[in-house]
């Protein structure tokens, strides 16, 4: 098909399984389709979440900055209100980027509303999944340990600190990071009920995980090895801190983003005004969001495109959603996966060795394709267009020539069945899943670019999983006429920006496949 028009000025990047759908490499596709019009991209925005969201794109791993970064006529690089960032972990990704030829500082503008996330809410982090494990005697929830639920509890709390506390005094800002630090020592110690030991062994565990995040940067001398080392902070006594020593490198660091910090909200009307197009990277996904997912398995943010609007600070008007999602499933953490591939499963053992977060480096459960949660969450959360990647890493390898399996419905024990996700997870987690079969090939997939020339069980398994998500999302009433379905867009064949094929047939034609 010829590509269609975007519907809005406004784009919407947003994950419809649980996250790692390959959100980041979108940015530079839509990008690449508007150059050199009038909507070119000017802005990509960070929505919500922080740096437990982390996104690949040109090859390069990102947390807190947008994907944007390797869209280099993209003119703004910006972070929403909606965001909670730690004006070291800013710095710790920025400087290396830059001495790469990257311009992050000269694009880069944080809203003044953005959230400042510290140290002690890692601590808390760390803490909370201590008193799960060792109080409550669960099993952990699998945070990120960057301390993003904390921060956003302190919003809620109204106890939030925003860059705009960075144009303030020293002393203003000191005084509240130490309000902020008592808090947390206090529910560390009285409620989650660390042992000082525990407690102690956090800054060295934080040590370790930053110093091995951030090791080229050490190995290339653009930081020294001291500056991950979060034991300086640990008080002499226990459930203490090093305040001062606290105080001064998140101070010096959000001073340093001084110039970049201002109205987002402000930039994006102008760009808006002037016919620029706007993207909205989401991290995590629809199945991750704090009110629509499965607690505790959920992030503390907003992760679909009603986001968008809060974190940019601009009235609610048209958007264009892209709905992403590999053509299989991953997961990590403790959610309940109905469509979990067994670890013996060869296909489970070639994708396991692919699967591995972004910001953590924690090893993916792998799973098939589940079109129920996929096709709930575009009923639910609304789009215009679908990206799906990763279809390459479904060929068939070695000795395994067997079927792949798409998710479309689940069954209860009595034989009922769902074609939607329950709403409550005690339910869920009693259900099995109902697959359809489809199969494979051997051809390496790779190099294709035109869909006419993939072998003939790639092209039905793909019409397959779109008519599979799109028979969820208009369950119970007729599908919309030919020319207002929406599409799959561009569909991944490998890692690399060059490996997608744009030419997918338009959605009426594709399920003609099957």
């Amino acid at each position: 098909m010829s590509l269609l028009p975007f519907s809005s000025q406004l784009i919407a990047d947003v994950g419809i399984s649980l996250g790692d759908e390959g959100k980041g490499r979108l940015i530079p596709e839509v990008a690449n389709e508007l150059r050199g019009t009038p909507h070119a991209v000017s802005v990509v925005l960070k929505v919500n979440g922080g740096a437990n969201s982390g996104h690949t794109a040109g090859g390069i791993k990102l947390n807190l900055l947008p994907a944007g970064v390797v869209v280099r006529d993209a003119k703004h690089l910006c972070i929403g209100s909606g965001v909670v960032a730690d004006p070291r972990k800013i710095w710790w990704e920025t400087k290396p980027l830059e001495a790469k030829g990257h311009a992050i500082l000269s694009r880069l503008l944080i809203d003044e509303r953005t959230m400042v996330t510290d140290l002690t809410h890692r601590l808390l982090d760390l803490a909370w999944e201590d008193y799960r494990e060792n109080v409550l005697a669960e099993e952990p929830r699998g945070s990120t340990g960057r301390g993003i639920t904390p921060a956003y509890a302190d919003e809620i709390g109204q106890w939030q600190m925003t860059f705009s506390d960075f144009h303030a005094g020293p002393n203003f800002f000191a005084r509240k990071l130490a309000q902020r630090a008592d808090r947390a020592l206090r529910v560390i110690q009285h409620v989650c009920r660390v042992s000082p030991e525990t407690f102690a062994g956090f800054f060295d565990k934080l040590t370790v995980a930053e110093q091995r995040a951030n090791a080229e940067a050490i190995e290339l001398g653009i930081f020294p090895k001291e500056e991950f080392d979060f034991t300086r902070f640990r008080g002499i006594e226990p459930f203490t801190l090093n305040l001062d020593a606290l105080t001064q490198v998140t101070w010096a660091a959000g001073v340093a983003l001084a110039p970049n910090i201002g109205e987002v909200r402000e930039l994006i009307l102008r760009e808006l005004h002037a016919g620029r197009t706007i993207i909205g990277e989401f991290g995590q996904a629809y199945w991750l969001d704090k009110r629509h997912g499965f607690s505790p398995n959920v992030t503390a943010s907003h992760t679909y495109t009603p986001e968008f609007f809060e974190s940019a600070g601009i009235p609610v008007q048209r958007i264009h959603t892209f709905g992403v999602a590999k053509a299989y499933d991953t997961k990590v953490g403790t959610h309940t996966f109905l469509t979990q591939m067994d670890d013996a499963h060869p296909l489970a053992i070639k994708l396991k060795r692919i699967e591995f977060g972004t910001s953590t480096g924690r090893q993916r459960m792998v799973g098939w394709f589940d079109a129920v949660e996929k096709g709930d969450a575009l009923r639910y959360g609304g789009f215009q267009d679908v990206m799906i990647n990763k279809s390459d890493a479904l060929t068939h390898e070695g000795d395994w020539q067997g079927d792949l399996l798409i998710c479309t419905s689940y069954q209860d024990a009595s034989g009922k069945i769902f074609h939607h996700v329950p709403r409550n997870e005690a339910v869920r987690k009693t259900l099995k899943p109902v697959y359809t079969r489809h199969p494979g090939w051997t051809e390496d997939i790779s190099k294709i670019r035109h869909f006419a020339e993939l072998p003939r069980n790639a092209e039905r398994y793909v019409a397959a999983m779109m008519k599979s998500m799109l028979d969820v999302a208009y369950a119970g009433e007729p599908w919309p006429a030919a020319d207002k379905l929406p599409n799959l867009r561009y569909l991944g064949v490998g890692p690399e920006p060059s490996q997608i094929i744009k030419d997918v047939p338009a959605t009426a034609d594709l399920v003609k496949l099957i």
